[in-house]
């Protein structure tokens, strides 16, 4: 291994991961299937749910289904009466198909079509996300006498995966909206806020929590009272960086909520998507080519993988997200550059960001990336070079 070299990755410990148990039960599973292909367990799955409806009996639980819309999982889902936020008619038509029924769905995306809105209304869907005053208009004149949240802007904190100001609003414009809301006859219900995705700073709620106090007292002195706190999510999973147990964070979230709300009766609910899910899928990719750029001895190996960046792994992007890559290969290690098979010269998975991998891997070796349900299948699409959507299996 080159000494000049300093990183702060590692060769991972598989049983961070996975289990003794459910690593043979992959390997015997994966004998006969030919990658790159993802695996999701059904009972890792349940088991994550069930969890966390017991850590937080104080809220429900609403899945987002973007996070990853599979069937399968989807179904063991409502099986365990899980509510639902859906980001478009498709995802509607997807739950519904599956026998979700619509008093337990929220449409949260803010950005609609008209006769969107209208489908959903007439699917009996009455509860949309808002946060500009022509929303709200489409709103009322397709969804009448609907329930409406209004969803916030937070500050810029740090996150591994960060959000823009793509949705939300400030306070004052909030408040116009409530107001007009009523005007319109709908129902100013809830106040929803995002503090970023893999958000690792519990101070983010507690911001936030405050601006959603603010705008609750202003509404409560105009006689509107909201009557429901939409926490969203953002709680990290375990990627390559470890995290608190999730108790810790909802202990710690509680806390904040009721020194903010101490005084109001509000109903609470939660959207949990990555760390609902995180743990529960395994990549299974085959290495095309390990290759260098120069005949140099310490010229840096590029290690190319058989996925594609731009739909199995999108939130390699800025290497906002380090997934744990993990081979049973051993020997001597040293850093790569990680790249995929496309003819797109951007499609690169870490180049800045330096894995350490054993210096005999070669083609036809097997690489696992562990925590990747989330925001993998969801991605998935055929097109460039025609490589075809990730296949999924569960087990």
């Amino acid at each position: 291994m080159n000494d000049d070299f300093s990183s702060d990755a590692s060769i991972i410990d598989r049983k961070n991961y996975i289990n003794d148990a459910d690593w043979s039960k992959l390997q015997e599973f994966i004998q006969d299937k030919n990658p790159p292909f993802l695996v999701l367990s059904r009972e890792k799955a349940i088991s994550n749910y069930k969890l966390l409806e017991s850590l937080s009996n104080w809220a429900k639980i609403y899945y987002a289904v973007k996070a990853c819309p599979n069937e399968e999982i989807l179904k063991e889902f409502i099986a365990l009466w899980s509510y639902f936020d859906i980001a478009s008619i498709y995802e509607l038509d997807r739950v519904l198909s599956l026998w979700a029924t619509s008093d337990r769905l929220s449409y949260w995306n803010t950005i609609k079509k008209e006769k969107d809105i209208k489908y959903a209304y007439d699917k009996w869907v009455r509860m949309f996300a808002t946060d500009s005053f022509e929303d709200l208009e489409k709103i009322a004149r397709v969804a009448p006498k609907t329930k409406v949240y209004f969803r916030l802007l937070t500050p810029a904190f740090w996150a591994d995966r960060p959000l823009s100001r793509k949705f939300g609003c400030e306070i004052p414009l909030a408040y116009e909206l409530a107001l007009k809301a009523k005007e319109l006859w709908l129902i100013p219900y809830w106040i929803s806020f995002h503090v970023w995705s893999q958000q690792n700073d519990l101070y983010a709620w507690d911001v936030a929590l405050s601006k959603a106090k603010e705008l609750f007292d202003q509404l409560k002195e105009s006689w509107i009272t909201l009557q429901m706190l939409n926490l969203w999510w953002g709680l990290p999973s375990h990627y390559i960086k470890k995290t608190e147990t999730i108790s810790n964070y909802l202990d710690t979230i509680k806390w904040f909520i009721e020194c903010h709300f101490k005084d109001e009766k509000m109903d609470l609910i939660m959207e949990p998507g990555r760390s609902l899910v995180w743990d529960i899928g395994v990549i299974v990719s085959e290495i095309s080519l390990v290759s260098k750029k120069s005949t140099q001895e310490d010229e840096i190996r590029w290690v190319y993988l058989d996925l594609w960046k731009f739909s199995w792994l999108i939130e390699t992007l800025d290497e906002s997200i380090k997934y744990p890559i993990y081979t049973e290969v051993t020997g001597e290690l040293s850093p790569v550059i990680l790249a995929w098979p496309t003819c797109d010269s951007a499609d690169i998975l870490y180049e800045n960001y330096k894995y350490l991998l054993p210096e005999n891997l070669k083609s036809w070796d097997l690489v696992y990336i562990f925590s990747t349900w989330a925001y993998t299948q969801s991605y998935s699409a055929i097109e460039f070079n025609w490589f075809p959507p990730l296949k999924i299996f569960v087990i």
